[in-house]
């Protein structure tokens, strides 16, 4: 699935003239400046003939993003077959079609508000498609989590860049394999799955990292996309820590330099390298979320 040399298979461009805007404006001591902001874009999406939401989204890989909402809000099942994805640039609607009718209409019904930063939606019921779900046993190492957060916090990003924009990673043991970003943490996760429905890409041995709370949409989405490790820099929310151990996900938080806690499914955790032998993290490349 990755080359040789460890590379992403999809990373972050924050040279990407598209994502981001010059925007001019004074310091702190009254000198002009220009920042670069990153843009926000709305993203209409259609299943079929039926419109469904209307997203804030950065503007990058919009059939992945409506590939991946679709299907982690239940309304692409895995019987679904998907004919075509199409994306009008300049109309900013992605029409997602499948071979037969869905079952959408209920789900278009009932909306719940989550707590993203960006507000995220979730239609129809929250917790449907977890019952009698069951995750891998696979493992994780911490010398795999350690390598990821350097890894990752130190790649090129539009964070880095402009900041205001949260990342979430696909990575397989110790290596990052898709890593995408958004003004929302659920659309950076809704692309990963999106990328995975696309590609085939089983859940199975694969860690989900993100820079964001680990919430309970969070935690859903995880679960739903079959992937049994679910890692942050950022802190938990008490209902994202009860589904965890309610569906058996392994949900690690406040991963920084050598520190991380875990708060379910720690039998996945084998502890085979010594914290005190790992670098705190670069002050540079603390995140908002890292505290002074």
């Amino acid at each position: 699935m990755q080359s040789d040399d460890g590379e992403y298979l999809i990373a972050p461009n924050p040279g990407d003239a598209r994502l981001t805007r010059a925007v001019t404006g004074v310091d702190h001591t009254g000198q002009p400046v220009e920042a670069r902001v990153v843009e926000e874009r709305p993203l209409t999406i259609y299943l079929n003939g039926q419109e469904i939401v209307t997203a804030m989204t950065i503007g990058d890989y919009p059939e992945y993003l409506a590939l991946g909402f679709l299907r982690n809000q239940g309304m692409l099942g895995t019987e679904e077959t998907v004919t075509r994805v199409d994306y009008d640039e300049e109309l900013e609607v992605v029409v997602v079609r499948t071979a037969s009718q869905t079952t959408y209409e209920e789900k278009v019904k009932k909306k719940t508000r989550t707590s993203g930063c960006a507000v995220g939606t979730v239609f129809g019921d929250m917790m449907e498609g977890l019952q009698g779900l069951t995750l891998p046993a696979a493992e994780v190492r911490t010398s795999w989590l350690y390598a990821l957060s350097k890894k990752i916090n130190t790649t090129p990003s539009l964070y880095l860049e402009s900041g205001a924009i949260h990342g979430t990673v696909l990575c397989r043991q110790d290596r990052p394999l898709v890593y995408m970003e958004d003004v929302g943490r659920h659309n950076a996760v809704d692309k990963i799955a999106g990328w995975m429905l696309s590609e085939r890409v089983s859940g199975a041995d694969k860690i989900l990292y993100t820079t964001g709370r680990l919430t309970s949409e969070m935690v859903i989405k995880c679960a739903l996309m079959g992937i049994p490790v679910l890692a942050s820099r950022s802190g938990f929310t008490a209902w994202g820590v009860e589904i965890a151990r309610e569906t058996g996900l392994t949900c690690i938080g406040r991963l920084r330099g050598r520190r991380f806690l875990c708060l379910s499914g720690e039998e996945r955790l084998t502890r085979d390298a010594d914290p005190d032998s790992i670098d705190d993290e670069d002050r540079k490349h603390r995140r908002k979320s890292a505290g002074a």
